[in-house]
């Protein structure tokens, strides 16, 4: 073999080496369990992703003047066949956000996160609680492991429901964690079953807060507390700013949201509804860390896993279709950085409530 074949054969091995990993294991999620040759579109027939994806662009293209509030719960769940694999991949099996810490890795502070929410709930072993809108369960697990409390989690897309039970089984979190594949808008469960609540970045998509708070009322037992992690425009939106409404706007459209609430919706809601509001929070605001940060960093990423994407799909290994939901995602992080550096927007606006005893 003369110098120039040996030449060629090493650096197509190394080529064919570094595809491989560029494909197959770098960018995969943190907590891994979706690869990139396994993307897809969820419950959707994967020649029917592109259309499915027009569908849903179509729908959101203007959040506020959607005039039929009935088909959001529909296109909420395609958003979410769409995006759950991507999610997976390239972010984690927690779909939200959460302030830096210092010294602390991103995952580490996603568990914080959610730890937090159940420890304001006070639950522990034995306890039965909800998770409304609960993914495909990042947050449930966590919060199963770390209070030793009975989860119920209920999300409304059918494929997120087997990932959830794949995972709960994975980490043998399954006789602790159970799945429901439902609407939290109607919930199948029996009134005051549950011995508290929790809802991390979710009731965002209800056509009406006061729908999903009700709901949420109903299923609690007399004295047991709820909190939820909440997306709302702050007091340092302008709605007469072109650029502010530019980037609401944005993220409405990229996060399948029926129109953001202000804060000063979400405690007159609750109260509305019959709750006690507690307490209150941006948990955003200072001395917080900038929860955005790991989008900005997140960058080179997400041009690298762009590449991955359109070569997948353009070799037939992804559906058409997931190319366009994944640039969809890019330009939706760009608008989320904007929304968290001129802060008019946060995504964990934290409301704490609790359901009164019954009156004698």
């Amino acid at each position: 073999m003369d110098l120039l074949t040996l030449f060629c054969t090493a650096t197509a091995s190394i080529l064919a080496f570094g595809l491989y990993w560029f494909v197959c294991i770098l960018g995969s999620a943190e907590q891994k369990g979706k690869a990139a040759t396994q993307l897809s579109g969820g419950s959707i027939a994967r020649e029917k992703v592109q259309d499915k994806f027009k569908q849903y662009w179509t729908f959101f293209r203007r959040p506020k003047e959607i005039e039929t509030a009935e088909k959001v719960p529909a296109f909420v769940d395609t958003f979410y066949n769409l995006v759950t694999d991507i999610y997976e991949w390239g972010w984690g099996q927690s779909f939200h956000f959460s302030p830096s810490i210092p010294g602390k890795s991103h995952r580490d502070a996603t568990r914080l996160h959610e730890e937090m929410a159940v420890g304001l709930l006070n639950v522990g072993p034995g306890k039965r609680i909800l998770d409304a809108g609960c993914g495909v369960g990042g947050p449930m697990r966590a919060i199963a492991s770390h209070s030793g409390a009975n989860v119920v989690g209920i999300t409304i897309n059918e494929y997120q429901v087997k990932r959830a039970r794949m995972h709960n089984k994975k980490a043998g979190l399954d006789k602790l964690c159970e799945v429901v594949c439902g609407n939290f808008l109607q919930m199948p469960f029996e009134d005051d079953s549950f011995d508290g609540a929790y809802s991390i970045e979710a009731t965002c998509h209800a056509p009406k807060l006061e729908d999903v708070y009700s709901e949420i009322y109903r299923v609690l037992k007399p004295g047991s507390l709820y909190v939820s992690y909440e997306w709302v425009t702050t007091e340092a939106y302008n709605p007469e700013s072109p650029d502010h409404v530019e980037i609401i706007q944005g993220i409405e459209r990229g996060d399948a949201l029926p129109g953001l609430r202000s804060f000063k919706n979400i405690a007159e809601t609750a109260k509305k509804v019959g709750f006690e509001v507690i307490s209150e929070k941006d948990l955003a605001s200072p001395p917080a860390q900038p929860w955005w940060s790991r989008l900005k960093m997140g960058r080179i990423a997400y041009w690298r896993n762009h590449i991955v994407v359109t070569c997948l799909a353009w070799l037939g290994i992804a559906p058409k279709g997931v190319v366009d939901v994944h640039e969809m995602l890019f330009v939706t992080a760009d608008y989320l950085t904007r929304g968290g550096e001129t802060g008019i927007f946060t995504p964990m606006y934290m409301i704490l409530c609790r359901k009164p005893e019954s009156k004698l």
